[in-house]
């Protein structure tokens, strides 16, 4: 349910104008072929469905892959989980309320919910633009214990958004999904219907689209989710229960109906101009920092060219979508796997076979005493034993007997690492603070994903190993 390890700055690539005004190339449509299929075998993602806009139209969709047993061959119009790019819509859906009079962005969440810690204090604005202070309540790249059962939105509030703040509200940058659950239940409470109806009614009808509540996306005639233990075997993924993703991240659709919202975005068009603009202009904390996030998107620039984006994280699924409004062009990518970074992979290669650009990645931070400890601990799983001290209660949840037998068997067999290094600087994520490695082998590379408590012995919530592509 969020954008994590594979950031747009480490995938964005920039069109250049001149490639837009045409259909994609009997060249251009071979590589991205290539790009897939490849990227597929070499990870073990089992399916991807892609949808590519150029020119301010959809010039290319289509699935590859295995979805499901029952789907065969892969079809792009199978409707995949997209989990926090849902984000963008309920954004959407306040702003609409707004341009009804019904609300404004500015005022303070108490007005509509009560009982939120600092909710005098705390502005549906800064809900969206994850600027409340609200303690995320997934910030994990799995699902812990409690989500085998169903939820409520208020269930999650009264345990996540009651906590003290992490910060004072507008004074930092910190993903929460907690704060579009609050939002989702501010829409629901002005609009008199559910956040899906209401999006229905003001959105996806007027669009064409046909979105679906991703609880009910599972089962015949969906893709299946996937989960593989380090490089062990490829394993179907259980669903989160009812009510886990909501506002947050509750949408299933195909890749060509996004693409419909996208192509909105580059004309202008549903939404006024200025509930675009607001989208997508970034929010400024308190001491004027730019945040780099808007409303329920994320707002970059590279040699000139403005990209809007947002990436997604369900239980078995993973979702990057990219628009370049300037340029008339967007990518999205879905793939039925919440491993490895294929979806970047295809995202990023897709942009550099469709618009011709370069990307630059950001320098890693020095971590040496974070990467010793990291260290450690991936070779503890290498040998098949694990310092469960050094884990919170959901770590050691997830690493079950057979997560630890598929992380010696694969781990093992690649021999001793060249190189364990950073990938990228920390981020503070849901109260702890994420960090990201590269491990080197002498014939492949994997990543690990990690979150840790603050502090220099602070337990590890998350330790994930994935291949990479």
């Amino acid at each position: 349910m969020k954008p994590l390890r594979f950031t747009v700055a480490t995938l964005v690539l920039f069109a250049s104008a001149p490639a837009l005004a045409q259909a994609l190339t009997a060249a251009e449509t071979q590589a991205i072929d290539t790009l897939v299929t490849n990227t597929l075998a070499q990870t073990g993602v089992p399916s991807a469905s892609v949808a590519v806009v150029r020119d301010g139209k959809l010039v290319f969709a289509k699935a590859w892959g295995k979805q499901s047993p029952d789907i065969a061959p892969a079809r792009a119009d199978v409707p995949y989980q997209i989990a926090s790019v849902s984000k963008q819509f309920t954004a959407a859906a306040l702003l609409l309320l707004e341009d009804q009079g019904k609300l404004t962005l500015d005022d303070p969440v108490a007005r509509y919910i009560p009982g939120i810690t600092q909710g005098d204090q705390i502005t549906l604005r800064q809900l969206l633009s994850h600027t409340s202070g609200l303690q995320d309540y997934w910030p994990q790249d799995y699902s812990f214990a409690a989500m085998e059962h169903p939820v409520t939105p208020q269930q999650i509030v009264d345990r996540w958004a009651k906590k003290p703040l992490d910060f004072p509200p507008g004074t930092q940058w910190q993903y929460s999904n907690t704060g579009y659950v609050v939002a989702g239940m501010v829409v629901e409470k002005v609009a008199g219907m559910t956040l899906l109806d209401f999006l229905k009614q003001n959105i996806f009808t007027k669009l064409d689209m046909h979105p679906i509540n991703q609880d009910l996306a599972i089962g015949k005639g969906y893709p299946i989710g996937y989960h593989r233990y380090a490089l062990g075997p490829l394993r179907p993924e259980k669903p989160a229960a009812a009510g886990w993703l909501y506002a947050a991240g509750e949408l299933a659709m195909t890749a060509s109906d996004l693409a419909k919202w996208n192509i909105a975005r580059i004309n202008r068009s549903l939404l006024s101009p200025d509930d675009w603009q607001a989208q997508e202009t970034p929010v400024r904390l308190s001491d004027g920092k730019d945040t780099g996030y808007g409303l329920g998107v994320s707002i970059g620039e590279k040699n000139g060219h403005l990209y809007i984006e947002h990436s997604g994280e369900a239980v078995g699924f993973l979702s990057e979508n990219i628009v370049f409004p300037k340029d008339k062009a967007a990518v999205t990518v879905f793939v039925n796997s919440d491993f490895s970074n294929a979806f970047a992979t295809i995202a990023q290669g897709i942009v550099a076979t469709a618009f011709p650009a370069i990307a630059a990645a950001a320098p890693a931070a020095d971590e040496t005493a974070k990467t010793a400890q990291a260290r450690a601990i991936y070779d503890q799983l290498v040998h098949g034993s694990l310092d469960r001290a050094a884990l919170t209660e959901n770590a050691n949840y997830y690493f079950t007997p057979q997560a630890l037998a598929d992380y010696k068997t694969s781990l093992a067999a690649l021999g001793e690492p060249i190189a364990f290094a950073p990938r990228g600087g920390p981020k503070l994520r849901g109260g702890f603070v994420y960090r990201g490695y590269l491990v080197t082998y002498r014939d492949r590379k994997v990543s690990v994903s990690t979150y840790a408590e603050p502090g220099e012995n602070g337990r590890y919530e998350q330790f994930l190993v994935a291949p990479i592509s």
